[in-house]
């Protein structure tokens, strides 16, 4: 049995529709679906069960020698979530007991850290997980610092020889994309943002640069597409002598301005961009380049590609967002 919490949000929902595909009626969801259409991300996969976060303790209590494998992506997401006491309660504290859980009983731990740990990227994008290269980063918000002191306990568990997992991994995700990211609203990813402007065929907005080092458009990311993601975690999931802290991108930065184009072409229409100022009270924390160090994922055995911007978003707008039904 394997359990995917945050199994109904965006990155959780595409590893269930990959985890189930190799182990159908094997997956447990746990998470909350809540009044919209949430339920959709999970509607297709065949589960094993579906659990409220508030029963997972209960569940582990009776059917906790079922279980190989946990996979932890619940978490807050938002990087403008300001309530720190909820985020240790819910990214933090929450992580750290399904370790201690997993090392305790002998079960295989995959989390969900965050390129966010990162800052403002001044010390580099680089996956090294002793602690001294940990210390030397400093996230911008406490979603980021939250995964950062979550990645800075367990390696430094790690380094005191404390009981651990028999397989572990941390990913750090950058700017993940794709389809089941509906419910996230202002979260979304500029492509789900633009798409029915460029749809229609009208001006898509992005900022504007306030560095003289970058053109409009020209604010760089490392897009990741979500099924990549899920690839790799399915890849651990059947590789369990790999543990360790890995970087989740593409290895590749890409400006906006690539991706719009790109979702106007998906669309086979002409590009149509006008830039706004970026707004005054995130600009002196706006990120203009983040690209993962990819060597210690590569290192590790991975071996499979990643797909391009432009055949990402092509797949996302021909295959979900333009159809009728647009959940995996």
């Amino acid at each position: 049995m394997i359990i995917v919490t945050g199994g109904a949000g965006f990155i959780g929902s595409n590893v269930v529709a990959t985890l189930t595909k190799q182990h159908p009626g094997e997956v447990v969801v746990c998470d909350w679906l809540e009044t919209g259409d949430k339920w959709r991300n999970i509607g297709k996969a065949e589960l094993a069960d579906v659990i409220m976060p508030e029963d997972l303790e209960s569940f582990l209590g009776h059917c906790g020698n079922e279980v190989e494998l946990i996979v932890h992506m619940g978490a807050i997401s938002a990087t403008t979530e300001q309530d720190a006491d909820l985020i240790v309660e819910t990214n933090i504290r929450l992580t750290l007991d399904l370790w201690n859980w997993c090392a305790a009983h002998g079960k295989r731990f995959i989390y969900a850290s965050s390129a966010a740990t990162y800052g403002d990227g001044t010390a580099g994008f680089d996956d090294d997980m002793a602690p001294e290269a940990l210390a030397r980063l400093s996230p911008l918000n406490p979603y980021g610092w939250s995964k950062h002191m979550v990645d800075r306990r367990i390696t430094r568990l790690i380094e005191q020889g404390k009981p651990t997992p028999p397989q572990w991994a941390g990913l750090k995700f950058f700017n993940v994309y794709g389809p089941n990211e509906y419910h996230k609203e202002d979260m979304r990813s500029v492509i789900h943002k633009i798409f029915p402007a460029a749809a229609k065929g009208e001006a898509v907005t992005l900022f504007k640069s306030h560095n003289p080092d970058y053109e409009d458009g020209g604010q760089s990311r490392d897009f990741v597409y979500v099924k990549d993601c899920a690839n790799v975690i399915s890849w651990l999931a059947e590789t369990p002598t790999v543990s360790g802290l890995f970087n989740l991108g593409t290895g590749e930065a890409r400006s906006f301005k690539d991706l719009a184009i790109a979702t106007f072409a998906a669309l086979n229409r002409k590009p149509h961009i006008k830039y706004v100022d970026t707004p005054e009270q995130i600009r002196d924390k706006y990120q203009y380049f983040t690209e993962a160090k990819m060597d210690r994922l590569r290192a590790a055995g991975y071996a499979q590609g990643f797909t391009s911007l432009e055949d990402g978003i092509m797949d996302y707008v021909q295959n979900y967002l333009a159809k009728d039904d647009p959940y995996l």
